[in-house]
């Protein structure tokens, strides 16, 4: 029998819990054991229902979704988090992510995301909607002179996170700065270019600068 992923809802608007609630039920595998209101009762709301995954926002009465993470950070996570909250703000992204959350999305891109998150979250990988991994990539980069933008163009090949790892790798990050400043495990970044590499049947990193070049990814 496949293990349903339980899912616990923190979020101070009952008509936004209903509304997820309604959607994540439509998927076999998934299970909403629960919801809080506010955030002084998610941590023994999440440990009571054994919850696999917590969605939480950052604007909850009482105490923050900050807060929460910080006791969570305390006691033990009991659960792996998302956050899912109206806020894009790269200060409050890089924050909840170091204090132990794994996914982030807004709230206007969670009927499109929240599933995707979810599955990803639970088998181990870290997830951000398109919008706050863009963010977080230009905070990165910024400031690097052979940085070609616009990046984020249709790749055949690539998918679009796969485009900011040969960029990076060819921008001569290491693997550690990329996981350090992307908020993603050095095992994800290892297994993305890894993925890269077969996808464009190259054995090396010299390779990978070379499609980065030719696909106008950044410049000479």
């Amino acid at each position: 029998m496949t293990h349903k992923i339980r899912i616990h809802l923190a979020d101070d608007h009952q008509v936004l819990i209903d509304g997820l609630t309604n959607l994540l039920q439509t998927v076999h595998n998934f299970e909403v054991v629960g919801n809080s209101l506010n955030g002084t009762t998610v941590y023994d709301d999440v440990v009571l229902n054994t919850a696999d995954i917590l969605v939480l926002d950052i604007s909850m009465p009482k105490k923050d979704g900050i807060e929460v993470l910080k006791e969570f950070d305390q006691k033990g996570f009991p659960c792996k988090v998302i956050i899912l909250s109206s806020y894009d703000d790269l200060k409050i992204i890089k924050e909840v992510m170091k204090l132990g959350a794994k996914g982030y999305l807004t709230k206007k891109c969670a009927g499109e995301n929240i599933i995707e998150a979810i599955e990803a979250v639970y088998q181990g990988q870290e997830y951000f909607c398109d919008a706050v991994r863009e963010k977080i990539f230009n905070s990165f980069t910024q400031n690097n002179p052979k940085l070609n933008k616009p990046l984020y163009v249709e790749n055949p090949i690539l998918s679009a996170r796969e485009i900011e790892i040969i960029t990076l790798i060819s921008l001569e990050y290491s693997g550690k700065e990329i996981s350090e400043q992307l908020f993603i495990s050095m095992n994800t970044v290892e297994t993305h270019r890894k993925n890269i590499m077969k996808k464009l049947q190259t054995k090396n990193t010299i390779g990978l600068v070379k499609y980065a070049l030719k696909n106008n990814l950044i410049n000479p």
